[in-house]
């Protein structure tokens, strides 16, 4: 039976987040362990998780500056060999994201004089998680990244995972300096477990309750 392309798309959708706990989840006992290790080896595997999800479920930025429109052509359906282009555009500008990701991080707390691969494998889960896929749907359309930017953009699953990656991060950082020496207080296990489970519940609540929503500021 050939399963129709709607129906591909509901059981993706439904399968990217369950996948991703899952895999986190077998990952968890390594990363505490070895943060460092652990993190360099999950993030082929994410890498391929984010990029199904994005070919297979969500819509591609149509024109812009990732993929231009030939003039006096009708926009149409994006072909398989643009999405593919523009899944790897995505990724490299993902990447270009890691090091302000970084700063952002010590900023906010991370160690500054030790610890720095860990802030750097934690920036490019953050990127792959958040990011990317937001780059693949809108592009470098500076209009909409006014909104993302500003939290003014109505919240989509795309919109919801990032704020969900980030609020999930910054709550991670509360257990760190808790007396309770366990070794899951490390940096930065409690922020890549934030970030993982603030993305799956960010799309959650982004796909179905919250879609099309706003956050309000007064």
């Amino acid at each position: 039976m050939e399963i129709s392309p709607d129906t591909l798309v509901r059981i993706s959708s439904l399968t990217h987040p369950t996948l991703l706990l899952s895999a986190f989840y077998a990952k968890f006992p390594s990363l505490v362990s070895d943060p460092t290790r652990a993190l360099l080896e999950f993030l082929p595997l994410l890498t391929i998780i984010q990029i199904i999800y994005a070919v297979v479920c969500l819509p591609c930025v149509e024109s812009g500056p990732l993929i231009k429109a030939k003039a006096g052509v009708k926009k149409g359906p994006v072909k398989h060999g643009e999405r593919i282009k523009i899944v790897f555009l995505a990724l490299i500008l993902a990447g270009f994201a890691v090091p302000f990701l970084v700063v952002v991080q010590i900023l906010f707390g991370a160690p500054l004089t030790t610890h720095l691969p860990h802030t750097i494998l934690s920036s490019t889960h953050l990127s792959l998680l958040s990011l990317f896929p937001l780059i693949y749907v809108y592009g470098i359309n500076t209009a909409k990244w006014k909104e993302i930017i500003s939290i003014r953009c109505p919240i989509d699953e795309v919109f919801g995972g990032t704020l969900g990656t980030f609020v999930g991060g910054w709550l991670g950082a509360i257990p760190i300096p808790l007396d309770w020496d366990r070794d899951w207080q490390k940096w930065p296990i409690t922020i890549i477990t934030g970030m993982y489970m603030g993305y799956i519940i960010g799309i959650l609540l982004g796909r179905w309750i919250l879609k099309g929503k706003k956050v309000e500021f007064d």
